[in-house]
């Protein structure tokens, strides 16, 4: 089954929602205009059942098949936040919203899951129930885990659970799936170095928590080099080094480090953190500083479950021709707790020659659309067959 037609005739609509939400972007939980079109638009397609407030700003929307013999609940999810972010695109739709952009194509996956709404509440080709999920602050807000804690899915009955999202880099339309760990689990970390300030003249009298962070910074990467298996992942990144001084002449009284750490797998993660801690600490005291950590525990690793990851391959295969192992992703994503409560898989579809995600030139790709749009309706078909 190719792309459905369908999408082609409607691709002229959901582009315009595209780039309408891509206009007005909002950032973490404040998708209250976002949230607002979404739902209105869903009661527009006659779509069953919609429920606004869960996840604080998130919308479920229920659609029931022609028959329901088979029982099945599918859930089928999109996340709604943009990012803060300044819009360097130029684009006569560009961000009217200063310091928020859609830069991760998350305008993209709204718009597609509400065009694969629409055609699943017209045909209703299917056996069972559909669960369309439009979930608020991905980007670091932990959306997909406020929706849970909220009963996502023990209220809707949900069994099975579905995601995607673009990959730029892809061909447009391709898609990219792997079972197993797929993105990382994310902690990020405050570290305070706290030494004695003093004049630059004279080092002896101060203890110097720039030359003591500096040696914390290239030691945390030991936790990479040296305790971690070579074969597993693990990234250790100091994103940040700040002092309390900013004079040419003055040891300052101490230094602010930021960064995250990134595994796959909990025992990596434990090691991680454990490792972190200690090397940290002992690092300060061996310059005879002091060390205050402060850690952050992020997302989860996100797992595809294995027989929902090669079902999903086999419709992204049917839809496009070809579905391709996708690479092991370091970057984080809240759907991981969505897949602790039910078997599902997330898969990539590619977005072209564009700008990554999350820089200030990146858009996403409009000719994606009915790909995207064939593969939840494809997923929802194929997984329930009419009776």
């Amino acid at each position: 089954m190719p792309v459905k037609n369908r999408f082609a005739e409607l691709l002229p609509d959901i582009t315009a929602w595209r780039r309408d939400l891509h206009e007005h972007p909002e950032i973490l939980f404040e998708t209250h205009r976002t949230a607002g079109i979404v739902a209105e638009k869903l009661k527009t397609f006659g779509v069953d059942e919609v429920t606004t407030g869960i996840g604080r700003t998130g919308v479920v929307g229920v659609i029931k098949g022609k028959s329901n013999s088979s029982g099945k609940v599918i859930g089928l999810r999109a996340d709604m936040d943009a990012l803060p972010i300044h819009e360097a695109t130029g684009l006569d739709y560009a961000s009217k919203t200063d310091g928020a952009m859609h830069a991760c194509g998350h305008d993209g996956h709204t718009a597609m899951l509400l065009g694969a709404a629409q055609y699943l509440a017209e045909t209703r080709n299917f056996d069972g129930t559909v669960v369309v999920i439009f979930q608020p602050a991905e980007e670091g807000g932990g959306g997909g885990r406020e929706m849970c804690e909220d009963g996502l899915m023990e209220k809707w009955g949900i069994q099975e659970v579905y995601g995607m999202h673009n990959w730029p880099g892809k061909p447009v339309g391709s898609f990219a799936i792997r079972s197993g760990p797929f993105f990382a689990a994310t902690d990020q970390f405050d570290v305070v170095i706290e030494g004695r300030g003093g004049h630059a003249a004279k080092p002896q009298e101060a203890i110097d928590p720039v030359v003591t962070a500096s040696h914390v910074v290239s030691a945390v990467q030991s936790i990479v080099s040296r305790n971690a298996d070579p074969v597993r992942q693990i990234v250790v990144s100091v994103t940040s080094f700040e002092t309390s001084s900013n004079a040419y002449n003055v040891i300052p009284q101490r230094v602010h480090l930021k960064g995250t750490v990134r595994t796959l797998g909990a025992d990596m993660r434990e090691l991680g953190e454990e490792r972190f801690k200690a090397v940290v600490t002992q690092t300060a005291s061996a310059f005879g500083a002091e060390a205050q950590i402060t850690w952050h525990k992020g997302y989860p690793s996100m797992v595809n479950h294995e027989e929902q990851t090669a079902f999903a391959a086999d419709v992204a295969t049917a839809v496009s021709g070809a579905c391709e192992e996708a690479p092991l992703v370091m970057g984080g994503e809240d759907f991981a707790y969505m897949l602790e409560e039910r078997p599902g898989a997330y898969i990539l579809v590619g977005n072209g020659d564009t700008a990554s995600v999350h820089h200030p030139e990146y858009n996403f790709a409009d000719e994606a659309i009915p790909a995207g749009c064939s593969w939840w309706a494809e997923i929802v078909e194929r997984r329930m067959p009419a009776a």
